[in-house]
């Protein structure tokens, strides 16, 4: 198991509880855009605990929930365990198991800048039937809008232990874009919130692959800065966390 994949062990509980889920427009954008319907075949890889792919389920959509990490696969069975279409695949990007052109639809929730986009690509083509497409989701802080974010950003780059070096920070929109070559890459931006009280952005925090853990040093100095973000942006013991939810999709063959 790879860096990336094990450093996602210790935030299980703290993601199933605190990260965000997708609006759930996404869902009739796709209709209307990736010819989406019930019978659709999604692959979602990266599935981490099932977020993106329990809209899917609900759907009606028969899911692969392609997850390296076995604590957030195990995450995903357990909470995922009554939708008798959702298939849990211990794969990665690089080489999901799936078979050749067996599916509609391969979406990424949040996870895609921890991929290698050329070994994926390839694979992706192998996976995805010809007129298939690929949907790239992420949620992404909006800091222009928020000045508690921008104050959590300074935070994390204060105590996140490679924040300032992690690939999700030096997501390049241009790299992206090369992966639809010789597509065009298409977006769409959907507005999405989080509320918390105090605990839920402690664990909001604790979620991350960057943050301190409970006996590093500074852990308690970073917990005691995030508690005075809090206070200071609070109203009613309550935060609000925005995001911009961003689709980048199109197809990937010829």
């Amino acid at each position: 198991m790879s860096k990336a994949t094990e450093r996602f062990s210790e935030t299980v509980e703290n993601y199933i509880k605190y990260r965000p889920s997708y609006p759930k427009e996404v869902m009739q954008f796709l209709k209307e855009k990736c010819d989406l319907t019930k019978d659709s075949i999604i692959a979602d890889v990266g599935s981490g605990t099932g977020i993106l792919s329990q809209l899917f389920l609900d759907y009606g959509n028969s899911v692969y929930g392609v997850e390296p990490n076995q604590s957030m696969r195990e995450a995903a069975e357990n909470i995922l365990k009554g939708y008798p279409n959702f298939y849990s695949i211990n794969g990665t990007a690089e080489a999901t198991t799936l078979t050749n052109q067996s599916i509609d639809i391969i979406t990424v929730g949040t996870a895609f800048h921890w991929f290698d986009f050329n070994k994926t690509k390839k694979e992706f083509k192998r996976i995805l039937k010809e007129s298939g497409w690929v949907v790239l989701i992420w949620n992404v802080r909006n800091m222009d809008e928020s000045p508690l974010l921008r104050d959590y950003e300074d935070l994390i780059i204060k105590y996140g232990t490679d924040y300032k070096e992690s690939n999700a920070r030096r997501f390049d929109k241009t790299a992206v874009k090369e992966f639809f070559n010789p597509h065009e890459m298409q977006i769409k931006i959907f507005k999405n919130v989080q509320r918390f009280d105090w605990e839920g952005l402690k664990g909001r925090l604790l979620s991350t692959s960057y943050s301190l853990r409970p006996g590093d040093d500074k852990y308690d100095e970073m917990i005691n800065a995030l508690h005075a973000i809090f206070k200071k942006h609070q109203k009613n013991d309550i935060v609000e966390f925005l995001y911009d939810t961003k689709l980048y999709y199109g197809h990937i063959h010829g």
